[in-house]
């Protein structure tokens, strides 16, 4: 339960606590509110974990999921972005849509691939990712070495 408390407490930061932690190889998702969308264009694989309330079941089970092997995602350039505030009325939500749990998996073209309304491990996620288009041309051209899962 700890560990779940410092997850949703570790959600409320912002970006530069984020990627000051990520560096230190701790894993804190993003908050919706606080990612340009634009900014990730063709640097970062967004995922994107709607929910309707941070206590939604579905909700924290992916969060733990994740928490087990950031260094899977890390490696293919995968940013985690949250949005379990539907008032917030995020980018992200007005773009994707969301209703109620929902987990989308982008490529860095912020094109939306697979969309989920349960939790996943990130053992199916990168799988998944490693099929993306350009995935598939970054492990061609050698630049994603860590294609296992």
């Amino acid at each position: 339960m700890k560990t779940l408390r410092s997850l949703l407490l570790a959600a409320l930061l912002p970006l530069t606590s984020i990627a000051a932690a990520q560096e230190s190889g701790e894993f804190v998702p993003a908050q919706a509110t606080e990612v340009v969308m634009a900014d990730l264009l063709y640097v970062k694989r967004p995922i994107v974990i709607f929910a309707d309330s941070p206590n939604d079941p579905s909700f924290v089970r992916q969060m733990q999921l994740i928490a087990r092997d950031p260094a899977s995602l890390t490696a293919r350039d995968v940013i985690v972005v949250v949005d379990s505030d539907p008032e917030a009325r995020s980018a992200w939500r007005q773009k994707l849509r969301p209703r109620g749990f929902s987990l989308v998996l982008m490529d860095k073209d912020l094109k939306s691939v697979i969309r989920k309304p349960l939790p996943w491990e990130v053992r199916e996620i990168v799988n998944a990712i490693d099929k993306f288009p350009l995935r598939r041309q970054e492990i061609q051209q050698g630049a994603g070495l860590g294609t296992g899962g």
